[in-house]
């Protein structure tokens, strides 16, 4: 389960476009975040994605993607020329093509590769859809199978396009939207898939053109209701609203930490087995499966892009720091896999949250304020930074890194040398136990 917003340049406190997702996979699901150079490929030449091999385009553009190890295709990502994209899992009535395909994640990564504006990612993903459909298994130890819908945008627009098998929809974003595991389109769009309607109809899921409803007629009723995407979706709006004409990279990156159910209600991680909030927490059974395991904020201007990347899980426990597609990933190798590596970002992160955990409100206080503090120093002088060189961006972005890496070591101390003040639920310690048992982490 997954949230992704955008907001253009009217809603904006200095008129940059700002793009924001969470990565909700499975708590072992490795997050990665890489750059990929610009490329020039020979003619005839094959692209290998997670499942199949499609013909390869003449150049392919820089990337930052921020994705699950073990996939071809990313979660979320931008590239060179400040298009960025996130997906969302949406489950629908169409039947799910469980053979080889191309994935969402792959339709992403092949639309930034491709695109040099929004819309260009727009149609080269709807292009691709036609030729190929959408499918194959998602999941990385539980099998998934699902549909997608993306939040497309670049310095100037921003676009929503959903999709149900080789069915979709695409509406223009003006102001504030976001989406999460659901369609959110109903019967007013700017583009459509030519049997958009009359296969709805012939499916006897609404009766005639007047009475079509995209996500009324497409969605699949119990999955999308156990996502709580309503539930996340209206948070988000929520959250939008209130700063729409002020928005900054801050304040999205807070909206990506959110707790807030039911009208801003917090939620505490361990409460229940249904449920899920923006900054997700998995728990006990397959309905709490996800857990958010990377986030993304960028900051989308025509003569310069910086995004801020965790590269790490739950963004409530770790901290953004900036990147350049021109300057390059700073060096955080070796690549992940789903058992503790403690030489891994992701895993070295794992350490500070999954103590945390035992009890999030009490040892998250301890250092929330430095984290904050150190995160808008991150930001006021990544912004500095844009006109500088980007070997001189590359090492600022090095050196965050290299702090923050500091910084949540001194944290885990500090938590570790904390008692708990409040005892999860059980069944939330029983989940936590076996993930941390699969994922062979050292004991917590």
């Amino acid at each position: 389960m997954c949230d992704t917003i955008v907001a253009t340049s009217e809603a904006t406190a200095d008129g940059a476009v700002l793009f924001a997702k969470n990565s909700d996979r499975e708590p072992n699901e490795a997050h990665h975040v890489i750059s990929v150079p610009a490329r020039d490929h020979s003619p005839n030449s094959h692209v290998s994605c997670t499942y199949i091999d499609i013909p390869q385009v003449k150049h392919t553009n820089a990337l930052l993607l921020a994705k699950p190890f073990w996939i071809w295709g990313a979660e979320m990502g931008a590239n060179e020329h400040g298009v960025a994209i996130g997906n969302e899992a949406v489950f629908t009535k169409e039947p799910y093509e469980k053979g080889k395909s191309l994935t969402g994640m792959d339709l992403l990564r092949l639309a930034l590769e491709r695109a040099s504006t929004a819309s260009d990612a727009l149609h080269v993903i709807t292009g691709l859809l036609a030729e190929y459909g959408q499918g194959g298994n998602c999941g990385f130890r539980h099998k998934l199978f699902y549909h997608n819908s993306f939040l497309i945008a670049d310095p100037d627009e921003a676009w929503v396009l959903e999709t149900a098998g080789r069915h979709w929809a695409a509406k223009k974003v003006s102001g504030i939207y976001a989406i999460s595991n659901g369609i959110t389109i109903g019967n007013d769009w700017d583009f459509a898939s030519p049997e958009l309607v009359n296969h709805a109809i012939e499916k006897k899921w609404c009766k005639n053109p007047g009475d079509f409803h995209f996500a009324r007629c497409y969605s699949d009723f119990i999955y999308t209701r156990f996502s709580y995407c309503k539930e996340r979706r209206a948070r988000t709006t929520e959250l939008l609203s209130a700063g729409r004409g002020n928005l900054t990279a801050l304040d999205l990156m807070s909206f990506l930490r959110d707790h807030g159910y039911r009208n801003g209600k917090t939620r505490l991680a361990d409460s229940g087995i249904t449920g899920s909030t923006i900054c997700m927490h998995a728990g006990f059974g397959p309905v709490r499966g996800s857990q958010t395991t990377g986030s993304i904020v960028s900051h989308l201007r025509p003569n310069q892009a910086t995004h801020f990347v965790t590269g790490t899980a739950a963004p409530c426990t770790g901290i953004f720091k900036p990147v350049w597609i021109d300057a390059g990933m700073p060096d955080t190798r070796p690549a992940p896999s789903g058992t503790y590596n403690a030489s891994t970002l992701y895993w070295r992160h794992e350490l500070l949250h999954r103590n945390v955990l035992r009890d999030l409100p009490t040892f998250l206080e301890t250092y929330r304020s430095e984290r904050d503090t150190l995160e808008r120093k991150f930001v006021s002088d990544a912004f500095d930074y844009t006109d500088h060189a980007d070997s001189e961006r590359h090492d600022f972005s090095a050196k965050c890194f290299s702090e923050a890496d500091n910084a949540e070591k001194g944290w885990l101390e500090r938590v570790t040398g904390t008692g708990v003040k409040r005892t999860n639920s059980l069944p939330y310690r029983i989940a936590w136990n076996g993930f941390n048992k699969t994922a062979a982490m050292p004991n917590i």
